[in-house]
């Protein structure tokens, strides 16, 4: 009885993890993707690489990694960052630029300057964010609000208002190539979830943000300088924007003003409150924020699997998501744990009364 006792206390213990109905509702999806197409799942070779919709899931997860990690260490520090897709597009608008003027277009060199200009300029854009909320302190939604305009605007500075496409072989392996089968753009972005993961919960890096989320004076008072930290987090946040950006562009070698990186912020924040990161500040889950980005990406694969009117996209993913951060909810999953067991002391009574 004990053991038995014990393994539900553990599965009790489990469910109460958010990023567990993250991965549930993953398989949920899949499963119903499977119910209308049994073959769903699986994966052939093709030119010597892995083909499928696992593998197109993985592809299109990719950006959403990159904002969502970077969103969750803002959100940990009691901010938010509304500008990830605005320096997407500057991102991408750069690169694309500079290969698009480059005398040697397809050069690697080439295409390492791209990519390294791409990361310096929108790093250089969440510095700005960090400053205008640690020195200025204005309100990180205010801040990012206006960078989120901004950043768009410059971008058609950038580009001159138009569409901007380019051709570089390395640059768009970026996106498009494959690695052991794999697309080298997942594999790059689990790349850097690593080392971010490694750098924050490795170091005391990780602490010092939650502390600042929980209680910034205590925080100061600890000899903790939360200026610093703010502009480290909104730095890291807007480059690994710059990096889904990158990844958004590469794909297709064109930046389009008006939609590349367009309304990423609500996927970024939605998969950090999905993996259990708390928008109240003071704790982030990066496994979560992974879980959560990967559920996004299948859940847009599978709208348009089951063939859902583009119009109707946006509210069937929110139902899907209501519906997931309700079973998330302590309150909810306490009203129904009380159901239960009113309705099992009936059940008890009636027997005893029998």
């Amino acid at each position: 009885m004990s053991v038995i006792e014990n393994a539900g206390a553990r599965i009790s213990a489990l469910f109460h993890r958010q990023y567990v109905w993250g991965i549930l509702a993953i398989i949920a999806l899949l499963a119903v993707n499977l119910i209308k197409d049994p073959g769903y799942l699986a994966i052939t070779t093709s030119g010597g690489h892995l083909v499928g919709n696992v593998i197109d899931i993985m592809r299109s997860a990719a950006p959403i990694l990159m904002i969502a990690i970077g969103m969750a260490l803002v959100i940990a520090t009691a901010g938010i960052d509304l500008s990830v897709g605005s320096v997407m597009v500057v991102s991408g608008a750069v690169a694309m630029e500079f290969l698009n003027g480059a005398a040697e277009s397809h050069s690697v060199s080439v295409a390492l300057s791209a990519l390294v200009l791409a990361l310096a300029v929108g790093t250089v854009l969440g510095v700005i964010n960090g400053v205008l909320v640690s020195y200025v302190r204005l309100q990180p939604f205010i801040t990012t609000l206006v960078m989120m305009l901004a950043g768009r605007g410059i971008a058609k500075v950038i580009t001159g208002g138009q569409n901007t496409a380019a051709t570089n072989a390395p640059f768009r392996w970026i996106a498009n190539g494959y690695v052991a089968g794999l697309p080298v753009v997942f594999l790059i972005a689990i790349v850097i979830v690593c080392i971010v993961a490694l750098l924050v919960r490795r170091s005391a890096l990780g602490l010092m943000v939650e502390s600042i989320g929980i209680n910034p004076k205590a925080s100061r008072m600890a000899g903790i300088k939360p200026r610093g930290l703010l502009i480290t987090v909104y730095g890291m946040s807007a480059f690994l924007a710059a990096v889904a950006g990158i990844f958004a562009t590469a794909s297709v070698m064109t930046v389009d003003v008006s939609r590349t990186g367009y309304q990423m912020e609500l996927d970024a924040i939605l998969a950090v409150v999905i993996g259990g990161t708390s928008l109240a500040g003071g704790r982030f889950s990066l496994g979560g924020a992974v879980v959560g980005a990967l559920l996004i990406a299948t859940l847009a694969k599978t709208v348009v699997f089951l063939g859902v009117s583009s119009s109707a996209t946006p509210a069937f993913k929110a139902i899907v998501i209501v519906i997931l951060c309700l079973l998330q909810s302590e309150r909810v999953r306490g009203i129904l744990a009380r159901r239960r067991r009113r309705l099992s002391l009936q059940a008890a009574k009636k027997e005893v009364l029998v």
